[in-house]
């Protein structure tokens, strides 16, 4: 949504000034240095991200299996 917002708003010629002052402010050789720092960063970001979904996981699954393990002895208490 956000996307098609910019995308109506943003054209081709506005990215292509965006892109000369980018030039013009950090230079030629900065850039790929910028762009290497953000990518590391995105990665730790997604690696972050997906550690803790994991530890979610996990913690969800264990409870179900206590939680199945409870009504498995209750069951057993009544008989």
């Amino acid at each position: 949504m956000i996307n098609a917002i910019l995308l109506g708003i943003i054209g081709g010629q506005e990215i292509i000034i965006i892109a000369v002052i980018v030039l013009i402010l950090f230079g030629g050789k900065k850039i790929p240095e910028l762009m290497r720092g953000l990518g590391k960063g995105v990665s730790e970001f997604k690696k972050a991200k997906n550690d803790v979904m994991n530890e979610v996981n996990d913690a969800t699954s264990d409870t179900n299996k206590q939680s199945s393990q409870s009504k498995t002895s209750d069951k057993e208490t009544i008989k």
